[in-house]
């Protein structure tokens, strides 16, 4: 993972440090200096105060070398996380560690028309069990991460997907855990925050394009995570390729999200959204597909490549990592999506030197992603109180 040549300030220089821990899952401590750009001797005296402040242990490991250090740094796994994750059928809460593991779930069913009132009293209901299981076990939580489908990037709107009062829900949260830093995001940050935080082996470390088909159909830019615009969301899916097309949640015809979101895959394969939901990664081997129907099926998965490539046509960037419906096809099916890309970039993926990678469906496991992006929030703020300011 790259991480700046000198961070800046104390904040930065612990986010460096816990950001790569929360990404490697551990390190000894030459490796970790020498990824977090700092010497053994300034390592050990940030160290001292993240173990001090009950944020990181350091425990006995057989050397990697002769001779070389037995002590692997890793998260300390006593600091208790909340995530709320809110999808298409319900809401689910949880509470967990930095490593991710979940000690608590629930989940609380959306009613079959939801409304901004019932939705709310969704939230309230569920934040109720929440703070009660918290309550019982004296559990203080260090973060809590709130993952919302179409969240707006630029201010806290009205949700397009799921009806939802931010404001609303942001105001309950502050009122049953006073004290405890809150962030919401959109659901495409969690997931692609789950990814690189959670995969073993997920293929990229530096800059990239994160793309999500769900409910939706989303991207975000994933940069550096020690800046504060690490995590970008990019609404690609709502690219118009004829306005003679479906119509779109957003309210035109013809997005690219009309054409490729679960919804719309749900229809072109003749069941009920809740039926493919509910195969889940099954429905590629228990659904046979016709060939008018895998003709239609790579259509519109070349459709959603000409949207990635326009996206990197406006900010290029080396690689795209993909995850969603897509990535359980077989190669010649997700083949026509590359095309896309390739039909849409000057010169196409080899020549602007673009690495496409498939990771797998990350929805379904809820409320995980947003239990990684509540990890990746307190590592980003170097685990200090979210209004300190202070620098080096």
């Amino acid at each position: 993972m790259e991480m700046p040549e000198q961070p800046r300030s104390r904040r930065q220089t612990r986010a460096a440090i816990l950001t790569h821990l929360l990404q490697s899952g551990g390190s000894f401590r030459p490796p970790l200096a020498k990824a977090v750009r700092l010497s053994e001797a300034s390592l050990s005296r940030i160290l001292f105060d993240l173990k001090a402040e009950g944020l990181i242990e350091e425990v006995r490991r057989p050397a990697p070398y002769v001779g070389g250090p037995t002590g692997l740094v890793s998260l300390d796994g006593s600091v208790a996380l909340a995530a709320v994750e809110l999808t298409g059928q319900w809401l689910s809460v949880g509470v967990g560690t930095l490593s991710g593991e979940l000690h608590y779930t629930e989940r609380v069913a959306l009613p079959a028309k939801p409304t901004a009132e019932s939705v709310g009293g969704v939230f309230r209901e569920a934040l109720t069990l929440l703070r009660d299981w918290t309550r019982r076990r004296r559990i203080a939580l260090a973060q809590i991460g709130v993952s919302i489908p179409g969240l707006g990037r630029l201010s806290m709107s009205a949700n397009p997907i799921i009806p939802c009062d931010v404001g609303r829900i942001g105001a309950m949260l502050a009122q049953m855990f006073a004290g405890v830093p809150v962030e919401f995001t959109n659901s495409v940050v969690a997931h692609a925050t789950f990814h690189r935080c959670r995969r073993e082996n997920y293929p990229f470390s530096g800059a990239h394009l994160f793309v999500f088909v769900g409910q939706g159909v989303a991207g975000t830019w994933v940069d550096d995570p020690t800046e504060a615009d690490a995590l970008q969301p990019v609404e690609l899916g709502h690219m118009v390729f004829g306005t003679d097309g479906p119509r779109c949640r957003c309210g035109h015809h013809g997005c690219v999200e009309a054409y490729t979101s679960l919804p719309a895959l749900a229809e072109l394969l003749g069941v009920s959204e809740a039926e493919l939901l509910q195969l889940g990664s099954d429905w590629v081997t228990a659904i046979p597909l016709s060939a008018r129907v895998r003709q239609e099926l790579r259509r519109r998965l070349f459709r959603l490549g000409l949207a990635i490539g326009n996206t990197l046509n406006v900010k290029p960037c080396r690689g795209v990592a993909i995850s969603g419906w897509p990535s359980l096809l077989a190669e010649d099916d997700r083949k026509a999506l590359i095309d896309g890309v390739d039909a849409s970039l000057l010169g196409g993926p080899e020549h602007a030197q673009v690495s496409l990678a498939f990771v797998p469906p990350s929805n379904g496991n809820d409320p995980r992603a947003a239990l990684a992006f509540a990890a990746f929030c307190l590592a980003c703020r170097g685990g200090m109180p979210a209004a300190s300011t202070e620098a080096a």
